[in-house]
């Protein structure tokens, strides 16, 4: 299972990205996909994630400002970062619960850096 994650870059205060994450391989289904990000000394952190019935799950500090979403059966999901402020400057991992048919395994892509500039 690979995860082919893309959108990062540089932005101002204020402006917008979209990061998008494919998952390809042999798999069952996706149970959930999701974005976390980790900036310079932090732990990596939730950012959102969305289910396979499409429950939505936030970090508080993104609320309002981002919007997950995916296509059916989760194999594509797309992070729409908007009103983006310095803070949010992180390296944005893609992660999904994949199910297998006798396992389920988390899966992590490379991640792709967001800046923000004041």
């Amino acid at each position: 299972v690979q995860l082919q994650a893309s959108g990062g870059g540089l932005v101002q205060a204020g402006g917008s990205l979209r990061l998008s994450c494919v998952v390809s391989g042999r798999f069952f289904s996706v149970e959930a996909v999701g974005w976390y990000r980790q900036a310079p000394g932090n732990e990596r952190e939730l950012v959102a994630t969305i289910t396979s019935d499409d429950n939505t799950n936030y970090a508080d500090s993104v609320k309002g400002r981002f919007t997950i979403s995916s296509v059916p059966a989760k194999v594509t999901v797309t992070l729409q970062m908007n009103s983006l402020k310095p803070e949010d400057t992180a390296v944005y991992y893609c992660n999904a619960r994949v199910v297998h048919h006798s396992y389920i395994k988390d899966y992590w892509g490379k991640g792709t850096l967001v800046t923000v500039s004041s």
